[in-house]
Protein backbone atom coordinates (compact mmCIF):
# COMPACT_ATOMS: atom_id res chain seq x y z
CA UNK A 1 0.00 0.00 0.00
CA UNK A 2 1.47 3.66 -0.92
CA UNK A 3 2.60 6.20 1.63
CA UNK A 4 -0.21 8.40 -0.43
CA UNK A 5 -3.18 6.50 -0.50
CA UNK A 6 -2.86 5.49 3.08
CA UNK A 7 -2.26 9.26 4.19
CA UNK A 8 -5.61 9.53 2.23
CA UNK A 9 -7.61 7.37 4.07
CA UNK A 10 -10.43 9.76 6.52
CA UNK A 11 -12.74 7.61 8.22
CA UNK A 12 -12.63 5.65 11.65
CA UNK A 13 -11.00 2.25 11.50
CA UNK A 14 -8.31 1.88 8.61
CA UNK A 15 -7.97 -1.89 10.42
CA UNK A 16 -11.17 -3.17 9.47
CA UNK A 17 -12.15 -0.64 6.21
CA UNK A 18 -8.16 -0.92 4.83
CA UNK A 19 -5.40 -2.92 6.51
CA UNK A 20 -7.56 -6.14 6.97
CA UNK A 21 -9.35 -6.72 3.79
CA UNK A 22 -6.15 -5.64 1.83
CA UNK A 23 -3.27 -7.38 3.51
CA UNK A 24 -1.68 -8.15 -0.10
CA UNK A 25 -1.29 -4.44 -0.08
CA UNK A 26 0.89 -4.63 3.30
CA UNK A 27 4.54 -5.60 4.34
CA UNK A 28 2.89 -8.42 6.47
CA UNK A 29 5.34 -9.81 8.86
CA UNK A 30 2.75 -12.76 10.68
CA UNK A 31 -0.86 -13.66 9.24
CA UNK A 32 -3.19 -15.92 10.70
CA UNK A 33 -6.83 -16.51 11.38
CA UNK A 34 -7.14 -14.12 14.17
CA UNK A 35 -4.62 -11.69 13.80
CA UNK A 36 -2.45 -9.27 11.08
CA UNK A 37 1.07 -7.69 12.03
CA UNK A 38 2.92 -5.72 9.03
CA UNK A 39 4.98 -2.85 8.57
CA UNK A 40 3.08 0.28 9.52
CA UNK A 41 1.90 2.08 6.22
CA UNK A 42 2.99 5.81 7.71
CA UNK A 43 5.97 4.68 10.22
CA UNK A 44 6.98 7.19 12.91
CA UNK A 45 9.94 5.06 13.97
CA UNK A 46 12.71 3.78 11.85
CA UNK A 47 11.28 0.31 12.70
CA UNK A 48 7.69 0.78 12.86
CA UNK A 49 5.01 -2.45 13.05
CA UNK A 50 1.27 -2.74 13.89
CA UNK A 51 -0.55 -5.87 15.54
CA UNK A 52 -4.25 -6.31 14.94
CA UNK A 53 -6.74 -8.78 15.51
CA UNK A 54 -8.83 -9.72 12.52
CA UNK A 55 -12.15 -9.36 14.59
CA UNK A 56 -13.34 -5.96 15.61
CA UNK A 57 -12.08 -4.89 18.63
CA UNK A 58 -12.28 -1.14 19.77
CA UNK A 59 -9.39 -0.63 22.19
CA UNK A 60 -7.64 -2.06 25.03
CA UNK A 61 -10.40 -0.50 27.73
CA UNK A 62 -13.32 -1.66 25.62
CA UNK A 63 -12.33 -4.99 25.48
CA UNK A 64 -14.40 -8.00 27.09
CA UNK A 65 -14.61 -11.68 28.00
CA UNK A 66 -16.04 -12.52 24.64
CA UNK A 67 -12.95 -10.91 23.54
CA UNK A 68 -9.97 -13.00 25.49
CA UNK A 69 -9.05 -15.82 22.22
CA UNK A 70 -8.33 -12.90 20.24
CA UNK A 71 -6.41 -10.76 23.12
CA UNK A 72 -4.56 -13.96 23.56
CA UNK A 73 -3.92 -14.56 19.68
CA UNK A 74 -2.88 -11.23 19.58
CA UNK A 75 -0.46 -10.45 22.62
CA UNK A 76 1.31 -13.81 21.21
CA UNK A 77 2.56 -12.26 17.81
CA UNK A 78 3.14 -9.16 19.74
CA UNK A 79 5.58 -10.63 21.98
CA UNK A 80 7.15 -12.74 18.20
CA UNK A 81 7.21 -9.60 16.92
CA UNK A 82 8.34 -7.43 19.52
CA UNK A 83 11.57 -10.63 20.18
CA UNK A 84 12.29 -10.63 16.63
CA UNK A 85 12.78 -6.85 16.53
CA UNK A 86 14.49 -6.49 20.04
CA UNK A 87 16.97 -9.23 18.26
CA UNK A 88 17.56 -7.53 15.27
CA UNK A 89 17.71 -4.00 16.30
CA UNK A 90 18.44 -4.51 20.13
CA UNK A 91 15.84 -2.52 21.39
CA UNK A 92 11.75 -2.81 21.09
CA UNK A 93 8.99 -0.77 22.83
CA UNK A 94 5.45 -2.05 22.92
CA UNK A 95 2.41 0.65 22.74
CA UNK A 96 -1.19 0.95 22.39
CA UNK A 97 -3.54 4.20 22.26
CA UNK A 98 -6.67 5.27 23.89
CA UNK A 99 -9.69 7.02 23.91
CA UNK A 100 -8.40 10.51 22.32
CA UNK A 101 -4.82 9.28 21.49
CA UNK A 102 -6.21 6.64 19.57
CA UNK A 103 -6.40 7.92 15.53
CA UNK A 104 -8.37 4.32 14.24
CA UNK A 105 -10.65 3.03 17.03
CA UNK A 106 -9.69 -0.61 16.33
CA UNK A 107 -7.17 -2.48 18.89
CA UNK A 108 -4.08 -2.28 17.60
CA UNK A 109 -0.23 -2.47 19.15
CA UNK A 110 2.55 -0.82 17.77
CA UNK A 111 6.17 -2.51 17.66
CA UNK A 112 8.67 -0.18 17.00
CA UNK A 113 12.62 0.17 17.39
CA UNK A 114 14.86 3.21 16.48
CA UNK A 115 14.60 6.92 16.40
CA UNK A 116 11.41 8.83 15.20
CA UNK A 117 11.53 9.54 11.72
Amino acid sequence: MSTSSASAYAGTDFYCDVAIPNPGALEVVHEDERVLAYHHTRPFWQVHLVVVPKRHIGSLTTAGPEDEEDLRAVLQVVAEVARQVEHEHGAAAVLTNLGAYQDSKHLHIHVHSGPQR
